[in-house]
């Protein structure tokens, strides 16, 4: 069996999550009450580690504003204790006048590859993170990414298909960063036309050779893992970019609300079946491996 590198997950302590303590808040992924309690790295091993991974990158978990350093701090601990994640996507708003010694108080944490800050806005409000739909247009944000790529971390891009082409100007525009699309492209819309925008925004996206993609949160929408939803996306998807610039993720703990981790890893490793060994190996450790320098 291809040794995994699971390529996007999550572990937190709820005491650090508003969102998870709170009234519950719109996400994209429905009812979230299973949710809220702690998720532990040990948790996360007992599970990953069946399935087969050796390696993992952990994404930042929506940690209150001005506690973006110590989210990374923390994950670092944690990575220190039991040898995983062997990578961190931390958080940082891009648009802040601190971003810059935010940024480099985060590069003090040895296993920092990259950032995420949500991007991803819709016309209906549950599937609606960013406060606005331009945010990738903005000046100041812009401004951000630059200092993001100067400093040679990747950053994670969460669109929908109607924000692909906003996206794909953006991949344009800073040729020298590394970009990784995330839960390919985020098919909502699984109508004709739903899938007409989604391959059209996915095919500008992957003109672009400094975008990788995540074969991840195939499951958000439909609150299901399955071969027949997963299969249609993971290969268009895979034949958009290469097997060599697509990555697993398992999407966990967030995926648990309606499958098993061992399904998940079941049901990719099914949709890559007509992939040759090389290609399945490269979409299931290689790729991430290289995009996030864990050096296996």
């Amino acid at each position: 069996m291809v040794p995994l590198v699971d390529a996007h997950h999550h572990i937190w302590r709820q005491a650090d999550l508003a969102w998870l303590q709170g009234p519950p808040q719109p996400r994209i992924f429905g009812e979230y009450g299973a949710l809220r309690r702690d998720y532990p790295i040990e948790e996360y091993l007992a599970e990953a580690r069946g399935a087969g991974v050796v390696r993992s990158v952990y994404v930042q978990t929506n940690w209150p504003a001005g506690r973006e350093v110590e989210e990374v701090v923390w994950a670092q601990s944690v990575a220190d204790r039991h040898g995983f994640p062997h990578a961190i996507v931390g958080y940082a708003d891009l648009a802040a006048a601190s971003l810059e010694p935010t940024l480099d108080q985060m590069m003090k944490q040895a296993r920092l590859r990259g950032v995420r800050q949500q991007v991803h806005w819709h016309d209906r409000a549950r599937y609606r993170f960013a406060a606005r739909a331009d945010l990738m247009d903005d000046p100041a944000w812009r401004g951000g990414l630059g200092e993001v790529a100067r400093r040679g971390l990747l950053f994670e891009l969460q669109v929908f298909a109607g924000q692909m082409d906003a996206g794909a100007r953006l991949v344009r525009d800073f040729p020298q960063a590394t970009f990784v699309l995330l839960h390919a492209g985020m098919l909502e819309d699984t109508s004709p036309d739903g899938w007409a925008r989604w391959r059209a925004g996915m095919r500008g996206l992957a003109a672009a050779p400094n975008v990788c993609v995540k074969l991840s949160g195939l499951g958000t929408f439909a609150r299901a893992c399955s071969a027949d939803l997963w299969r249609p996306v993971i290969r268009e998807t895979v034949a958009l970019f290469g097997p060599e610039r697509c990555m697993f993720g398992s999407n966990f703990p967030i995926e648990k609300l309606w499958t098993t981790y061992g399904e998940v890893v079941r049901v990719t490793i099914e949709c890559l079946a007509g992939l040759s060994a090389a290609e399945q190996r490269a979409v299931l450790h290689d790729t991430a491996d290289r995009v996030y320098r864990l050096g296996s």
